[in-house]
């Protein structure tokens, strides 16, 4: 098995950071000056990202390492690696001394990167939220605008997201893939079975955060773009029909499109319309951001583009257009079977599947002494190779979909969700799965599959592995310490 000439992977690495001596959650101070002078010492040249005088990142040749939505929650995205560069073992290489640098830089702290997918014993309250946020102009936004709670993700429910580049062609079958057999990796890497110091009933209760963040949406259509549909996506058309059609209320949109969509000044459309009924519009009137002031904002070809980020679903097809389509032949494109992929590859569509269900994962003291020191040291790279090679053999991945079934699959996230590999359906849905994506990969890769290996045949998760430490230490006073310490990053 060889890979697809071009082909890239990426990763988004998101990192909840506590104290090492009581385990509270961590907001990073001074955390990115630092690392900027342990990345300079390399011989690597730091581009420091500030908003409102607060360092908030950096970035470098080999990626971008920054916050998710808090100081709490550290998030590295790193450059794309071709399979020529070395593929899933170079992609591991950085991603070990990212995790080297973050470990050094957050010692001067007295804070460690955890081994969770959620911090186990955080606040959610308006208060901490206030204080630990990253003050992002989007959330004035989600919060004060659409009304989104966006405080439920506030105590680092993080996420190990594998970027898989893809072609334009293929890339609704590639998500649909990813979509559906979305239930064995939440499952597989299910890492936070603990909120705010309790035990929450959920292996990955990081999941939850979806529903709860948009339950009281000002606009419901916010809450469906959160649930599988109840049929795959025929073509990118339909994908995106789903995505912006009846029912759904467009994003504040950017009053400059000249400016590569990436203004401060949006515009938020008046009546809450979809995008497509925007983009058939002569012009729409609305609400600048910035002053309140009203103004009519005139659809373009690009808009759609800017619009790709508007659902939560456990996958995206993320893409970049070498040129910004025409309104008119974005319009006829879409109304036409596969003519969304032919006109994306007249402009020069560069795009990728962004998995979003598996938990932050990584090695610790515990998982070495019982997995020993090979298998924890793949731990952060499952994910990556679990993608790799499910989209490598796009053709048994559908076979395998049609076996199980839409929209039994999409029920069984629930039983993912609660009970892992517990689940007898969801255990068998992850080795068929992994046998998949093991078919997928060539002999020199497949060891990157060694800790979803190790998780099937002990039917054991992150999750499990941490409640074991909690329960444990139930008389403990200084219980979230020494759980905590035990969780502490290991970089392998």
């Amino acid at each position: 098995m060889s890979a697809p000439a071009g082909q890239t992977l990426g990763l988004e690495m998101e990192m909840a950071v506590a104290r090492r001596d009581d385990g509270a959650s961590h907001p990073v101070d001074g955390y990115f000056a630092r690392l900027a002078r342990i990345k300079a010492g390399r011989g690597e040249a730091p581009d420091m990202a500030r908003i409102d005088g607060r360092d908030v990142g950096l970035a470098v040749a080999a990626g971008e390492s920054g916050l998710d939505n808090g100081f709490n929650l550290l998030e590295t995205a790193f450059a794309p690696v071709a399979a020529a560069e070395g593929g899933l073992a170079e992609l591991a290489r950085r991603a070990r001394r990212e995790l080297e640098d973050a470990q050094l830089a957050l010692e001067a702290e007295g804070a460690t990167v955890l081994n969770v997918s959620e911090h186990p014993a955080c606040t959610l309250d308006p208060g901490w939220y206030a204080r630990v946020q990253v003050p992002r102009p989007i959330y004035r936004e989600l919060v004060g605008h659409r009304e989104w709670l966006h405080r439920v993700g506030i105590d680092a429910k993080a996420q190990n997201s594998p970027c898989t580049s893809v072609d334009v062609r293929q890339a609704a079958r590639a998500l649909n893939v990813v979509l559906g057999l979305a239930p064995a990796s939440v499952a597989l890497f299910a890492n936070s079975p603990l909120e705010n110091g309790r035990v929450t009933g959920f292996k990955e209760n990081r999941l939850t955060v979806w529903d709860r963040m948009f339950r009281y949406s000002r606009y419901a259509g916010d809450h469906r773009l959160q649930r599988l549909p109840e049929r795959p996506f025929a073509d990118l058309g339909d994908y995106f029909r789903w995505m912006f059609g009846p029912g759904t209320a467009s994003r504040c949109l950017p009053l400059a499109a000249e400016d590569g969509y990436k203004s401060a000044v949006g515009v938020y459309l008046q009546g809450g319309p979809s995008l497509s009924q925007f983009l058939a519009s002569d012009g729409w009137p609305g609400l600048r951001t910035d002053t309140g002031g009203q103004v009519t904002i005139v659809p373009q070809g690009g808009h759609f583009e800017y619009s790709q980020f508007a659902h939560f679903l456990d996958a995206r097809w993320r893409y970049r257009l070498a040129e910004a389509p025409a309104l008119d032949e974005l319009r006829a494109a879409w109304q036409r079977p596969g003519g969304i992929e032919d006109l994306y590859l007249r402009l020069g569509a560069a795009g990728y599947i962004e998995g979003r269900a598996p938990g932050a994962g990584f090695a610790d003291a515990q998982l070495v002494e019982e997995a020993g020191r090979a298998v924890a040291a793949t731990t952060v790279m499952a994910p990556s190779a679990l993608q790799l090679g499910l989209m490598r053999n796009l053709g048994e991945a559908e076979a395998l979909l049609r076996e199980w079934g839409w929209l039994r699959l999409r029920d069984l996230r629930a039983e993912a969700m609660r009970h892992a590999l517990d689940h007898d359906a969801v255990w068998a849905l992850a080795r068929d799965t992994l046998a998949v994506a093991e078919g997928g990969l060539a002999d020199g890769e497949r060891h990157w599959l060694d800790y979803a290996r190790y998780a099937v045949d002990t039917r054991s998760t992150g999750a499990d592995r941490l409640l074991r430490l909690w329960r444990e230490r139930e008389d403990d006073p200084d219980r979230l310490g020494a759980v905590c310490r035990a969780r502490a990053v290991i970089p392998l």
